[in-house]
């Protein structure tokens, strides 16, 4: 009887879910059905919970939580709300069960985050909760921040002061985490070297570097010696010199080089959809010309206010 009772008080936010129903749950409630979440991950892990679950790691967990990230910016692109609703659960997930993998490791618990998150947010707000509940989330800014009728720009010149306290770094990019997906790394690295006074001074700087590393990626094609289907080490280290360029150009432009190419992914999968459906023939079986020419007849049918998510 208590398992029913237990599984019917589970489902009830699972429908509500699913349903999207307009009907919203009060506020009060998140609490609850986030301790109710804990709870039932706690139990998957369990002696007699779920075994793949059991089997996961650190390790095993981790690129699914790129792919939620991921699903969650697409949800957002199409303004799909259901989805993105469904794909910030997902997303949920991947924080909830961290933790309670790190809690059976006796590293830190759920509790442990929800706690960091709070004095972090305290303590890098001191133009909201005030200076003093800022330094006793643990504010260790020596000289005294603006705090008083400041806008956006001073509150990042704050947060980023904050954060430099916090951390004992021995360069100004070690804060930059690693693991990130390698456009965005290069954007912050860009960005955090650009803060030291280390940038091109104009943009047509960069336009100037991006020849650069294009002729050298020529030579060292032209000098490669590398078996069919394998680049060599120096022509794929050129092509990276030449990515991390572009990315900050798209920097200096004020554009997100991540978004700004799932644009362009979006419209080249409508205009190859578009190639596919007005060919009678398979395309590989096309000659290049004729590929060049629906191509062309895609990109002109394509309307210019067509949105990329589309």
């Amino acid at each position: 009887m208590k398992t029913t009772v237990t599984a019917a008080r589970i489902l009830k936010p699972i429908v509500y879910i699913v349903d999207m129903s307009s009907e919203r749950l009060p506020a009060a409630d998140s609490a609850a059905l986030f301790a109710e979440a804990v709870g039932i991950m706690a139990r998957l892990r369990g002696p007699d919970g779920c075994p793949w679950d059991r089997e996961q790691s650190f390790d095993t967990i981790r690129k699914y939580t790129l792919e939620e990230c991921y699903e969650v910016l697409d949800a957002i692109e199409r303004r799909h709300w259901t989805d993105l609703c469904e794909e910030l659960g997902d997303l949920l997930l991947q924080v909830i069960f961290y933790a309670q993998m790190a809690n059976e490791a006796g590293h830190f618990s759920i509790a442990d985050v929800i706690a960091g998150l709070n004095r972090k947010l305290v303590r890098r707000h001191p133009h909201v909760f005030g200076e003093e509940a800022s330094m006793a989330a643990g504010n260790a800014v020596e000289s005294p921040l603006e705090t008083e009728d400041i806008d956006s720009s001073q509150v990042l010149r704050n947060w980023d002061a904050i954060k430099r306290a916090e951390k004992t770094a021995s360069s100004a990019l070690d804060s930059i985490p690693r693991g990130l997906p390698a456009l965005l790394e290069a954007a912050k690295l860009g960005s955090r070297a650009q803060k030291s006074g280390f940038d091109w001074p104009e943009v047509e700087g960069i336009f100037a570097k991006l020849e650069e590393e294009t002729e050298e990626l020529r030579q060292a094609i032209r000098a490669s010696s590398a078996t069919a289907g394998v680049a060599s080490e120096e022509v794929v280290s050129e092509v990276g010199d030449l990515l991390f360029t572009l990315v900050n150009l798209a920097r200096r432009l004020h554009v997100e080089p991540e978004f700004a190419l799932r644009h362009t992914n979006g419209k080249f999968r409508r205009r190859f959809a578009a190639m596919e459906a007005a060919s009678a023939q398979p395309l590989e079986s096309l000659s290049a010309a004729q590929l060049e020419s629906l191509w062309s007849q895609a990109k002109l049918a394509e309307s210019p206010a067509t949105s990329p998510s589309r």
